[in-house]
């Protein structure tokens, strides 16, 4: 269930290439806490030498100050092909916002901006990425490429999708992923960014679609978006409220107290019914609480760019 009343219009993002390099920048500066400790800003300019490789491009300069022996990067080089599917229903837009910041963010624009650092840090090491935007229907897509024009028109859709006007519809995720499946030939490392309420806990059809996703030997990621405090804290006064699915317009008046206990039960069973059948499908899920930074977000996507690179 969403915990809206209406949806409406945001202003999305002033500049949404700024606040990507702003989050990807804070999240170097603290990568002494993260598994890169030591990896700092050079990470935008090498990758991580493979034994085999050629020792010719080896940055010895690197190797001392790291102990961890990287490469160099140069313009030519597109190791690594990426592609970003942002679930752009209605459910999405919960909570109402008008101007986004860091600091101030809904699920979509939460993704959106988390997708778009992601994108940054691609754009620096030449990769290729491609976009899928679906809601009620598939809005978009791009296959992956590099250019510059290419990454500045891919931002564009993602600040589009955050001032989209949602429309009250069931989002049946299965059918776009599939159609997804199909157009990504070769072989790519896949995020999804969708809070999972379009669905049911045992959706076969989506788990069937998200492991048609992994065929051609893609690596799928699936960032799990929610605002933690509300939607799985259940976090309200006890005030009486309305309480609105946008999907589907059903709603419920009540007192938040009265079902709390209820609700958190029914809502971890829904977590942990979904973190199974990512298992079984061998596909990695991450939480993604809008509320909280980036480092998570940055950190699993460059865990993954690592191993599949």
């Amino acid at each position: 269930m969403n915990l809206e009343h209406e949806l409406h219009k945001t202003s999305g993002f002033t500049n949404l290439e700024l606040l990507a390099r702003e989050v990807v920048e804070g999240f170097i500066a603290g990568m002494h806490k993260s598994p890169f400790h030591g990896f700092s800003a050079e990470f935008a300019e090498h990758k991580i030498y493979n034994q085999g490789e050629s020792t010719r491009h080896i940055d010895w300069k690197l190797f001392a100050k790291t102990d961890k022996l990287y490469t160099k990067r140069y313009d030519e080089e597109t190791n690594l092909r990426c592609h970003i599917i942002l679930d752009n229903s209605a459910s999405m837009h919960y909570p109402n916002l008008g101007q986004m910041s860091i600091s101030t963010l809904n699920k979509v624009g939460f993704s959106a901006l988390a997708a778009a650092s992601m994108m940054h840090i691609l754009k620096k090491q030449r990769d290729a990425v491609g976009l899928s935007v679906y809601s009620d229907t598939y809005e978009y897509y791009a296959p992956e490429k590099g250019s510059e024009r290419h990454h500045r028109m891919l931002l564009e859709q993602l600040n589009a999708a955050v001032i989209s006007t949602p429309k009250t519809a069931p989002t049946n995720t299965y059918q776009y992923l599939h159609h997804i499946a199909e157009k990504i030939h070769r072989r790519s490392l896949i995020f999804i960014f969708t809070d999972m309420f379009q669905t049911t806990v045992a959706s076969k059809q989506l788990f069937e679609a998200l492991r048609h996703l992994k065929h051609n030997k893609h690596e799928v990621v699936l960032f799990h978006v929610f605002d933690k405090a509300k939607e799985f804290q259940f976090n309200f006064d006890n005030a009486p409220r309305r309480f609105v699915d946008v999907e589907t317009n059903v709603y419920l008046d009540l007192y938040a107290e009265n079902i709390k206990e209820a609700y958190e039960t029914k809502v971890q069973e829904f977590f942990n019914a979904i973190k199974l059948n990512c298992g079984q499908y061998q596909i990695k899920y991450v939480e993604a609480d809008i509320n909280a930074n980036f480092d998570k977000i940055l950190t699993t996507f460059m865990l993954e760019r690592n191993k599949f690179a």
